[in-house]
């Protein structure tokens, strides 16, 4: 495992599934965690583990689609820990539906969460980072806004969208000592997947070569990877953890 001893770092969307796996993983490397989502019940129980493993964590509820409770929230984090050095964008939401009949409300809601969620949080960790010289961002994207996926013009447009914010970004402070970069997790177990009918999940299973889907703490780890030191000559870019499922 990579060292974060002492980091400070903020999760989004960490009340569950990859943002959870997440928040666990950068806790065991050693960083210290402020969880944000909506659900504060939940986040409690992540918090809770984490201190239950020696770790030192703070909830805040905040929903990334909400500039206000972003501010908020990042606030609470500073407060709390003096700082933030790696931020993990990966609060996100679906609202599937083909593109002509796509209400405008469904297609705002999802841009407006997946990817203009991480340019206000963006927004208020930057400053931080610029004065300390020293950052990590790490934004998860999806292996759908590499290859497409129908039904979900407005989640692969916000995921694509994040994809070519995270290299603009990376190129506008790499002089500051911050990197940028994105993970593009494949198909995964996860709250988002368990819907899905059986037939479905076997007919992605037939796509990728691995045979298998994922599972969050193989994003986690990827993620962690990012934020680590090691990490630190690679910016811009897309760490794909897909099975196989894309390549190149």
């Amino acid at each position: 495992m990579f060292s974060l001893k002492d980091r400070v770092a903020l999760v989004t969307g960490a009340s569950q599934g990859i943002g959870r796996a997440t928040a666990l993983a950068l806790a065991q490397a050693g960083a210290r965690v402020t969880l944000a989502a909506r659900n504060a019940e939940k986040l409690a129980g992540v918090v809770s583990e984490i201190a239950a493993a020696g770790g030192e964590a703070l909830a805040v509820a905040m929903d990334v689609a909400d500039a206000g409770q972003v501010k908020t929230g990042f606030r609470q984090a500073i407060e709390k820990f003096g700082g933030i050095e790696i931020l993990v964008n990966n609060a996100g939401i679906t609202r599937d539906g083909l593109a002509v009949r796509m209400k405008a409300d469904d297609w705002d809601a999802v841009l407006r969460t997946n990817l203009t969620g991480a340019h206000l949080c963006a927004q208020q960790a930057l400053p931080v980072m610029m004065r300390a010289r020293y950052g990590r961002i790490i934004n998860v994207t999806s292996v759908v806004a590499e290859t497409g996926n129908p039904g979900q013009t407005n989640y692969v447009a916000a995921k694509a969208g994040l994809i070519g914010w995270t290299r603009a970004l990376a190129l506008e402070i790499a002089s500051r000592n911050i990197t940028v970069n994105a993970v593009a997790p494949g198909f995964v177990v996860s709250p988002m997947t368990d819907p899905l009918p059986q037939e479905a999940k076997d007919a992605l299973l037939a796509r990728i070569p691995l045979g298998r889907m994922g599972c969050d703490a193989e994003v986690a780890a990827a993620i962690v990877f990012l934020a680590s030191e090691e990490a630190g000559y690679i910016t811009g870019a897309v760490l794909d953890v897909n099975g196989g499922l894309r390549m190149g």
